[in-house]
């Protein structure tokens, strides 16, 4: 996989979080940098170490379906990004509620469970990864760089945007996911 690609991957993977990011960020009265910057350094740390998990069981499973890796690879990138597609129509009222009565404690606890089931998509795709042959350190790495900074950008921007933007993204997010398997199959298929 290219770097280019691996990119994309990075970009892909960051929509959702970058989608929960725009839609937080609407419900702010006001988002400081640092305090946007903070929350996109979690949710990028949670968004690196999940492919390098999936990557690990993917490793282990390699030599058992080596065969058919491609098919894999292509299977899980096809699910998440049909997933992802289909999250960006769901109606987002929920993702835009306000939650101003929330103690600091819960809201903490929230983010971190938002930002792990943001994650569980690069999970998916660390798996495909190793299948891949890639370099997982650099991949995940840049995820976490990539998701770092959409949802730095999406907090900031939130007030801004709205929501719809953010489901944009992640609908473009789903169809690179997509696009990657299908390449990913295509060029196993024509060796």
């Amino acid at each position: 996989m290219s770097f280019w690609a691996i990119l994309l991957l990075a970009l892909a993977m960051s929509t959702d979080a970058f989608a929960v990011a725009v839609c937080r960020g609407v419900t702010l009265k006001s988002t400081r940098f640092l305090g946007a910057l903070k929350v996109g350094i979690l949710f990028g740390v949670v968004e690196a170490i999940t492919p390098l998990l999936g990557w690990l069981i993917g490793y282990i499973a390699l030599q058992y379906i080596q065969q058919w890796d491609h098919w894999v690879v292509f299977a899980v990138m096809l699910f998440l990004g049909i997933n992802m597609i289909y999250s960006s129509f769901k109606n987002s009222d929920e993702d835009c509620q306000d939650d101003k009565g929330a103690s600091s404690k819960k809201s903490s606890l929230i983010l971190i469970f938002t930002a792990i089931s943001t994650s569980i998509d690069a999970f998916a795709v660390g798996i495909g990864l190793a299948l891949a042959s890639v370099n997982i350190f650099f991949a995940a790495t840049m995820i976490g760089i990539a998701t770092c900074l959409m949802v730095t950008i999406g907090l900031l921007l939130g007030n801004k945007l709205g929501c719809l933007i953010g489901k944009r993204a992640e609908f473009l997010g789903g169809l690179v996911l997509i696009l990657i398997g299908v390449i990913t199959l295509y060029q196993h298929l024509s060796n």
